[in-house]
């Protein structure tokens, strides 16, 4: 945790890594960050975002293997409604059949 940072959402998701990356630019403001293994983030001046997408153990269900992250969203300079506001567009963008 970097200094100001809240975590404003902890989950684990079923996603393999790059299509997370396919789906995080609609997931985000801007649509731009910066990856650094496992951090993922950007800065609009006050306002900072930082993810951890962190693998974890595939999900196994008989012959069925399907990839899992555990994800951290870490905010700085965000008020309340615009940390549920960023949550939200988040959640959204990562919802099956398009939310």
């Amino acid at each position: 945790m970097a200094e100001g940072e809240i975590l404003a959402l902890r989950q684990e998701m079923t996603i393999a890594r790059d299509a997370f990356f396919a789906v995080l630019p609609a997931a985000v403001p801007g649509g731009t960050f910066e990856v650094a293994g496992q951090d993922i983030g950007a800065r609009d001046g006050e306002r900072r975002w930082r993810i951890v997408l962190a693998p974890l153990p595939d999900l196994c269900l008989g012959a069925l293997r399907l990839p899992r992250h555990g994800v951290e969203v870490w905010l700085a300079g965000f008020d309340a409604a615009a940390t549920a506001r960023f949550v939200e567009r988040f959640e959204l963008a990562f919802r099956r059949a398009g939310g």
